[in-house]
Formats: C-alpha cells, sequence, structure tokens
C-alpha cells in the first residue's frame, strides 16, 4: 500500500523544524492578541463556491468535491480564510465584540497537480483579523510575518504590495483592462479568453508564459484607485517605510481569489538564491457580508507551511541538532533494573530518556546512542554500580564522570536545567 498521489507522509526525522516553527508562529501570534481556531476540515461546496468564485482554477479544476448519501455536496478545503468567515457569522461573533483576531494551523486540500513544493494535501498557517478598516493594520501584518520568517532563520526578506483597489474604483480598471485584452486576444490561452467576461482581474494571474508576455504592459490598478483606496495605500506605503521593512509596489500582483480588495501581499525571499513567496495575504472587506454577516472590514494571510519547512531545511547548515537528552545503557541485569526506574523518574522530570533493553553489549549500546543523537550517556555497569556510582558522558565533547547513586537523578536534573 502506497499514500495517495499528491499526500505524502511527514516523518519523525522531519518533525522537528515543524514544531519549531509552530511555536515560533504560536508565540509571536499571541503576542499580537491573536486566538487560535480550528475550523473542519469539510464545509458544503456552495461556501468555496460563493467566496472563491466560480470562475477560479481552485472551484473549477482543483477541488476535492463529493456528494454524501443525503446528496448534499462536500468540498475539502482548499483555504480556511471562507472557513474562519463562515465560522465569524455562524456563532454570531460580531454582536459580541466585531474586532478578532484568529489564527489556525491545519492541512488544506487541492487537487494540483504535484511537484516539487506543492502537494495535493498541503499545509498552511493561516491568520485573519475581522472590524478593523485602518491601513495599519495591513502594516501590522506585513510587518509580523517578516518578524516571524526572521525569527526562523530566513533572510533577503522583502514584501511585494499592490492595492487592487474597492468595488467603487474596479469597474474603471476593468474597462481599462478588457480594451487592453481585446488587442492582445490572439495571444492569450483559452482560459484567459473564457475569464474576459466573467472575471477579467483573474487573467492577470495566468501562470502560462506567452500569456505573461502579452499582459506585460496591462494597465495597473493604481492607476485607477479612489481616492479614499488610494489613501489607503498611502498610509500602507508610508509605514512600512517608517517600520524600515523593505517592500516593493508590484502592479502585477494579484489575488488567486475572488474576495481580495485594496491591499495585497506576497513575502518574498531570496534565501536560496531566486526570489521565492513563503506567504500571501490581503484585505477582503466584502466577505462577510457576501457569505450573509453584516458589512465587516476583515484582512488575513496564509503561509505555506510546506514551502517553508523546505526552505528552513536548505538554508539549516548546522550539525543537525541533539535529538534526545540522555541514553542509558545499562550492561547487566542490577544495572537494568535500576536504569529502568531512573529512566521513568527523568522521563516525568521532562527529559528525554531512552535506554534499550535487549541486552546488549557496550558497543553495540554506543552506536544505539549515536544513532539517536543523544546529548549524554549514562554508563550504568554492575563493578561500578557496586561503588553506589555511575558514569555520565558528554557526546559532544566526551568528558566523562562519575556521579553518586543516591543524588544521580536530582544531579541529572539540574544538568539538563542549566
Amino acid at each position: 500500500m502506497q499514500t495517495i498521489r499528491g499526500f505524502r507522509d511527514i516523518l519523525p526525522e522531519k518533525i522537528s523544524l515543524w514544531q519549531k516553527v509552530e511555536k515560533e508562529a504560536t508565540h509571536l501570534f499571541k503576542s499580537f492578541g491573536f486566538k487560535e481556531i480550528r475550523i473542519p476540515i469539510l464545509e458544503k461546496t456552495e461556501l468555496f463556491a460563493r467566496s472563491i468564485g466560480v470562475v477560479t482554477d481552485i472551484v473549477e479544476k482543483e477541488m476535492y468535491t463529493f456528494e454524501d448519501r443525503k446528496g448534499d455536496k462536500l468540498t475539502l478545503r482548499p483555504e480556511a480564510t471562507a472557513s474562519i468567515v463562515r465560522s465569524y457569522i455562524q456563532h454570531k461573533m460580531y454582536a459580541k465584540d466585531p474586532i478578532r483576531k484568529f489564527y489556525m494551523i491545519g492541512p488544506m486540500f487541492r487537487r494540483e497537480r504535484p511537484q516539487k513544493g506543492r502537494y495535493r494535501q498541503f499545509y498552511q498557517i493561516d491568520a485573519e483579523i475581522f472590524g478593523v478598516e485602518s491601513a495599519y493594520v495591513d502594516s501590522q501584518l506585513i510587518f509580523l510575518l517578516n518578524e516571524l520568517f526572521k525569527r526562523l532563520g530566513l533572510t533577503g526578506l522583502s514584501a511585494h504590495i499592490n492595492s487592487l483597489g474597492c468595488p467603487e474604483c474596479r469597474p474603471s480598471f476593468q474597462k481599462a483592462l478588457l480594451d487592453f485584452i481585446e488587442l492582445k486576444k490572439d495571444s492569450l490561452c483559452e482560459n484567459c479568453l473564457r475569464r474576459m467576461d466573467k472575471n477579467p482581474l483573474r487573467i492577470l494571474d495566468c501562470k502560462i508564459v506567452d500569456c505573461k508576455k502579452a499582459l506585460a504592459d496591462a494597465p495597473a490598478t493604481l492607476d485607477h484607485l479612489c481616492h479614499d483606496c488610494s489613501s489607503h495605500f498611502d498610509t500602507v506605503k508610508t509605514t512600512l517605510e517608517k517600520q524600515g521593512l523593505d517592500f516593493i509596489v508590484d502592479k502585477s500582483l494579484v489575488r488567486g481569489l475572488d474576495y481580495y480588495t485594496r491591499t495585497a501581499w506576497e513575502i518574498q525571499t531570496t534565501a536560496l538564491g531566486a526570489q521565492s513567496a513563503v506567504a500571501g495575504g490581503g484585505r477582503y472587506d466584502g466577505l462577510v457580508k457576501e457569505l450573509g454577516g453584516p458589512q465587516t472590514p476583515a484582512i488575513g494571510f496564509a503561509i505555506g507551511f510546506d514551502r517553508l519547512v523546505e526552505i528552513m531545511e536548505q538554508i539549516d547548515n548546522k550539525k543537525e541538532a541533539r535529538t534526545i537528552d540522555l541514553f542509558i545503557v545499562s550492561l547487566g541485569d542490577l544495572a537494568m533494573e535500576k536504569g529502568y526506574h531512573w529512566s521513568l523518574e527523568l522521563n516525568q522530570a521532562g527529559i528525554r530518556t531512552e535506554m534499550d533493553f535487549r541486552g546488549k553489549s557496550m558497543k553495540a549500546l554506543m552506536k544505539r546512542a549515536d544513532k539517536l543523537k543523544a546529548q549524554y550517556v549514562l554508563i550504568a555497569r554492575e563493578d561500578e554500580l557496586k561503588k553506589k556510582t555511575v558514569v555520565i558522558r558528554n557526546m559532544n565533547t566526551k568528558e566523562q564522570v562519575l556521579l553518586a547513586i543516591e543524588t544521580l537523578v536530582p544531579e541529572l536534573i539540574k544538568i539538563f536545567n542549566k
């Protein structure tokens, strides 16, 4: 039996980086006032069709959708924002306090073509803020992302930002875009031509090389912003400058989902040489109302967890960290019995302790300790036990010292808590 194509196991040997990212993200989000929310992986298909947009690759080609026994159409979540908005509305969170900050970490599902860094079950770190229209929140989220990536060791960070306008100013941009596209029709793919009537902005998101070339001189949303959108974007730029964050105004940046308005951004890194996007986000001030709630401004971002970990694996040139604190080498029946009880006490005290119960030789047990990347080895032999001592060996420095059995556990706890 094998995993389904595009799905994968994340094995214990790889999990430490995932846990590191989760720990840093959770700590930072809580510092900024976010609270965790956990949402179902399965929702009614209508939720994603209404929020993401029917004329999108995600809805048309990529969603895992099926009918249950009653004929209801259900979909494995392809992204988190729609579900969080649904929860915000369903539980009337806006009634008690419209200003809410959420974060969530978990799997998403899209039936894309599997390739390096892209999976059909992939993981995202998601953060959303409801009830605040201020441009300062846009800048704050970009700052938060930048800070998280710095803490995780990423370098060469820059934010690519753009404004997508609002329902007031977008029609004039769409007209200019359609006029331009009409002149380029012969160079565009079938998908782009099909989107002309229903969602022309989506054309700018096409990844086909010939289409990108044909659209290189397309009109920019920035040239059609209304006064409020222009002022909002100016505040974002000014605030980022004062925060000392590198950013690039990228007129070609659009979001792949229908619900975005005003500020949109991507965080890119040159940690691996070439530019690589590791997160994206933006404002979606109309989505809560679109899904049946009150008019509520909202904004958020998503981090590609899989991609982030792969980048961290490649830039981390440090020696692989020790995975356990202590390995107990017990030679003989008495040593085995003593070692067993010590291991229980030490594990209870939070010291990651392992031992081998198979009665192997000293050489074999030391190899086992090295394979497990133990920081220290405790060697208990019959002769030393008679003298009421054991040997502890630092596997990095190779230094060995004797410890008394009577105070062994408290002494070891002191060593590991230094």
